[in-house]
């Protein structure tokens, strides 16, 4: 932004100075070369008056002479002629040539002629009023001195133009920084929020009035969201310790009783250890799904084949023990960006919902492929149990919908969740032949960005 107004300003007063010096320059440039003409012009007409005597009168050609004198002092050439075209008077420069029929058409027509050579200018005036005239003057004046004049007006419109430019300069970047600093500053607060960082705040006393609301505003948004968020935590860190102590305690005094227990009793003791068992499952599940709604992710690249690598060797052992078989295929290059811990997290809870719902015998896939032109990597996970219908799918990432009888049915929400604060998509689908295939698209993270590896980041 900060280029912007610079380049705009800039722009602006480049153009309003064009317009103001340019033809402030060409007016100048005329009003001289006009007063250049008059002068030259006044210096012949003075001169043919001096010849005028001596052509139409037959007085002494001594005025006319001396007149010649004077204008060659100053730097011109002159030559009088007479009626019939005869030389008369001459300054000892000659001046510059003149057609060959220019003197004859003055003298018969009385009227003027100028001709610009080069770096003078020559005057033909008629010697007197009458027409056809007494006789006629040639006049050459060098226009050196109305070139200087010129060059050192323009080069004063040039300097007084650049200063001013110079000047705009400075202003405008001055004024650019002066918006475009706290901008940046609350863009950069922004992104640190936006990243985890919950105390990022942007300075309210810089830029125009109008920025400062913006960045007391945004203050006060950071400030509110992040007491929420602790808030959140607080709850859940409560809620976690008063749940988890008393179940704890319940499942000790059910295995106390179990040991002792015979018959119907040690059966309905079972049930009530089974009950239990999903109950914490069923409270972890819901400290994890809060977790994952109210924490703000920090992204960082992650190397998804190493990844889903370490996580099928680690379920692989209850994979066998089950009689399904778990494989995976792909590139090993694939880095996607995602907070840290959060695929691992992902896949568990695939890799459980499916080791839940295949027979034996069964089989489950994960495949990964990089998607350039949506940049995104895309990970699958397919197995070829019962699968499930439309409707279910459609229902499958609310809390509590699960179609088995010991699932918590947060599994899948809790997939949903954290792909999606990633900025990624989930999405569910039949399998070809029978199942039920997860599809991920994560994004891909930037190039030249080296994997990281780590637990999930609270911020």
């Amino acid at each position: 932004m900060t280029r912007r107004i610079a380049l705009s300003v800039l722009a602006l007063v480049s153009a309003l100075l064009v317009l103001a010096v340019v033809p402030l320059g060409i007016t100048m440039t005329d009003r001289e070369s006009d007063s250049f003409r008059e002068q030259t012009a006044a210096t012949a007409r003075s001169i043919a008056a001096a010849a005028e005597e001596h052509l139409s009168d037959g007085r002494s050609d001594a005025d006319a002479a001396e007149q010649l004198a004077r204008a060659a002092e100053h730097g011109s050439c002159a030559q009088l002629y007479d009626a019939h075209g005869a030389q008369v008077l001459a300054t000892p420069c000659r001046p510059a040539a003149v057609p060959a029929d220019a003197v004859a058409q003055v003298t018969a027509s009385g009227q003027q002629q100028s001709l610009r050579q080069d770096d003078r200018l020559t005057l033909v005036v008629p010697v007197g009023d009458a027409v056809p005239a007494s006789g006629a003057l040639v006049l050459s004046r060098s226009t050196a001195d109305l070139d200087d004049r010129l060059i050192t007006i323009w080069t004063w419109l040039a300097v007084c133009g650049l200063g001013a430019l110079a000047a705009s300069v400075l202003v405008a970047v001055q004024l650019a920084r002066w918006v475009g600093r706290p901008l940046a500053e609350l863009d950069t607060a922004a992104a640190r929020l936006g990243e985890g960082e919950l105390a990022a705040r942007a300075p309210v006393g810089q830029g125009p009035p109008e920025v400062r609301r913006v960045a007391a505003t945004f203050n006060a948004m950071a400030a509110r969201t992040e007491n929420l968020i602790h808030g959140h935590r607080a709850v859940i860190a409560d809620v976690s310790h008063q749940l988890r102590t008393p179940l704890t305690a319940l499942r000790l005094r059910l295995d106390l009783l179990t040991a002792d227990a015979q018959g119907d009793t040690a059966q309905e003791l079972a049930g009530a250890q089974h009950e239990v068992a999903r109950l914490s499952r069923l409270v972890d599940g819901l400290l994890a799904v809060a977790r994952a709604e109210h924490s703000v992710p920090r992204t960082t690249p992650v190397a998804v084949g190493e990844v889903v690598a370490e996580r099928i060797a680690a379920w692989e052992p209850l994979a066998e023990e089950r009689g399904v078989r778990l494989s995976a295929r792909g590139p090993a290059d694939l880095t996607a960006q995602l907070a840290a811990g959060d695929l691992e997290q992902v896949l568990d809870n695939l890799f459980a919902n499916a080791l839940d719902a295949v027979p034996q015998g069964g089989r489950i896939e994960v495949l990964t492929r990089r998607a350039p032109e949506q940049d995104a990597v895309l990970l699958s996970v397919a197995d070829n149990g019962p699968g499930m219908d439309q409707e279910a799918r459609d229902r499958a990432f609310r809390r509590f919908d699960t179609g088995s009888p010991g699932g918590t049915g947060l599994g899948l929400a809790i997939v949903h969740r954290l792909v999606t604060a990633g900025g990624g998509q989930v999405a569910l689908e039949p399998t070809p032949g029978g199942g039920l295939t997860v599809r991920l698209q994560l994004p891909a993270a930037p190039n030249g960005r080296t994997p990281r590896r780590g637990r999930r980041q609270q911020p």
